[in-house]
C-alpha cells in the first residue's frame, strides 16, 4: 500500500457523496487525453499515463467518485493537477492536505529503496 493522492471535488476525499466525479466523466476524460490509455486488465476505470515518469508504469484509477494513485512521482503529480483543473476538482492526499501548486510535491521513487 502507501500514500494515496486523490483527485476529488469534495472538501475531504472520503466524504464525497455530494461531490463525486462520475465514472462517465473519468472515462470521457481518458478518451480526450492522448497521454492516457485504459488498462482494463487492472480494472474497468484503470488507466496508464504515457507521459514522462520515474516509474515503469504510471497509473490512475477511479473509485467511489475520486481518481487516485499511490505514491505519484513528481511528473504524475503534475499531471494530476492538470486533470483536477479540467474536472473542476483538487488534488488531496489521504490526510486531506490539498495540493494546488506543482512545487508542493516532489517524489523520486528511486530514493525510497
Amino acid at each position: 500500500m502507501g500514500l494515496e493522492f486523490h483527485i476529488t471535488r469534495a472538501e475531504f476525499w472520503a466524504d464525497n457523496d455530494d461531490a463525486q466525479i462520475t465514472s462517465d466523466e473519468w472515462l470521457s476524460y481518458i478518451k480526450s487525453d492522448h497521454e492516457l490509455k485504459r488498462d482494463i486488465k487492472n480494472g474497468e476505470y484503470h488507466s496508464l499515463w504515457s507521459g514522462p515518469s520515474l516509474y515503469d508504469e504510471s497509473w490512475l484509477d477511479w473509485r467511489a467518485g475520486n481518481i487516485y494513485t499511490t505514491w505519484p512521482d513528481t511528473y504524475l503529480f503534475r499531471k494530476m493537477l492538470e486533470i483536477a483543473k479540467h474536472l473542476n476538482a483538487q488534488v488531496m492526499d489521504d490526510d486531506g492536505t490539498i495540493y494546488s501548486d506543482e512545487l508542493q510535491w516532489e517524489y523520486d521513487p528511486s530514493t525510497n529503496i
